[in-house]
């Protein structure tokens, strides 16, 4: 009876499993990397060329932007065994720093590193790929540029000016306003007298506040002089050097001006049709590289930074009305710079609709985030 019923649960299982099976054979596979393609059969060889470039950049050493630079710079010595040997020249050093793109398009230099945010006088639609308030994050540029066309439609932007982009630094959410006033409520910030760029500058000043684009340099003697009230300028880790904290006295969060920061490398088209298309993957590979590593290397560091800023400074948050007032506001004056530019809104309906495709998975994976035991178990349970 036994082995009657065994083989009787057997048959009704393969039977299952053969409707399972055909049921799936209907179905195409779930995601195809089409680069594979390509690698398959490689129809290249490698070239013994010796090509030296010059890269310039917006960055001044000491800056943790610099050595995202550097590092690419590296990573492609590296990878070719020296046979692109790409030499880093930071801001003013070869050409001032608000000149690396039309070096890059002239020719003069072969190579920049940059942000396309630093590029609005040539076409407003680079701020959306560098950062947007209330915008993508880490993930959403990453996975926006790599798999909905970001990066297409990118080079679609610097093809008039004859340059090649790759994505190459994410930097993630930046820090708040460095404040001598504590500002939590939407009222708070009417009057304020604050630094900071791009988009958000125009937003804040919708709201009532006085803004200045100060350059990086100029900030904390602006602060100490009691010039301006707050500042915000990149991440913890890039800030702790600046010292903001010895002359603020709150850090006013979250730093939704700049919810993530991307920076690319913009490549001469000549230079780079000319390169031997071995060097062109290496340089392909080492800008994803560090696109990767430089966002988990500031990231920790973000974390130490903090903990040291604690020390000095109060961490204060925005209240929930005043964050949801603050995304109105935005939207009203993103929808405003779209009406007025066909390709900012080519670029942000395009990043609002992998937000709304993408929010689905957000949701259901939320609940998980991992805080310490006694933060979760208290009720936090999402970030």
């Amino acid at each position: 009876m036994k082995k009657l019923f065994a083989g009787a649960l057997t048959a009704c299982l393969a039977v299952g499993l053969t409707v399972a099976t055909a049921d799936a054979a209907k179905r195409e596979k779930f995601g195809v990397d089409e680069r594979h393609k390509i690698a398959k059969r490689v129809k290249f060889e490698t070239s013994q060329d010796k090509i030296k470039w010059k890269m310039v950049m917006p960055w001044s050493k000491g800056l943790l932007f610099y050595d995202m630079a550097v590092h690419f710079a590296d990573s492609v010595r590296l990878a070719s065994a020296g046979r692109l040997d790409i030499k880093p020249f930071s801001a003013g050093e070869l050409v001032p720093g608000n000149q690396s793109f039309d070096a890059v398009s002239k020719g003069s230099v072969q190579i920049a590193h940059a942000s396309p945010l630093y590029w609005k006088g040539k076409n407003e639609a680079f701020v959306a790929f560098g950062s947007v308030p209330f915008g993508l994050d880490a993930e959403g540029y990453n996975i926006w540029l790599q798999e909905k066309g970001g990066m297409e439609q990118l080079n679609a932007l610097y093809k008039p000016f004859g340059i090649v982009s790759l994505a190459a630094g994410q930097t993630g959410q930046e820090m708040g306003l460095f404040s001598n006033k504590k500002a939590t409520t939407m009222a708070d910030f009417k009057g304020m007298r604050l630094r900071t760029p791009g988009w958000y500058m125009d937003i804040m000043t919708n709201l009532g506040a006085s803004v200045s684009p100060l350059p990086g340099g100029e900030v904390y003697l602006a602060l100490e002089r009691g010039v301006i009230d707050a500042a915000e300028y990149s991440v913890p880790a890039i800030n702790y050097p600046m010292g903001f904290d010895d002359i603020t006295k709150y850090v006013i969060q979250p730093g939704v001006h700049q919810p993530g920061f991307q920076c690319d490398v913009m490549i001469n088209e000549k230079a780079w049709s000319e390169l031997p298309e071995d060097l062109q993957w290496i340089v392909k590979l080492a800008a994803a590289e560090t696109q990767a590593w430089s966002y988990n290397w500031i990231n920790a560091l973000n974390a130490q930074a903090l903990l040291k800023f604690k020390e000095k400074v109060e961490i204060v948050k925005m209240d929930k009305d005043t964050l949801i007032e603050f995304r109105k506001v935005a939207k009203t004056y993103l929808d405003e710079v779209k009406a007025k530019n066909p390709d900012v809104k080519t670029a942000l309906d395009s990043q609002e609709a992998f937000i709304q495709e993408y929010s689905v998975w957000r949701e259901a994976r939320s609940g998980a985030t991992p805080w310490p035991y006694e933060t979760y178990i208290s009720g936090q349970i999402t970030e």
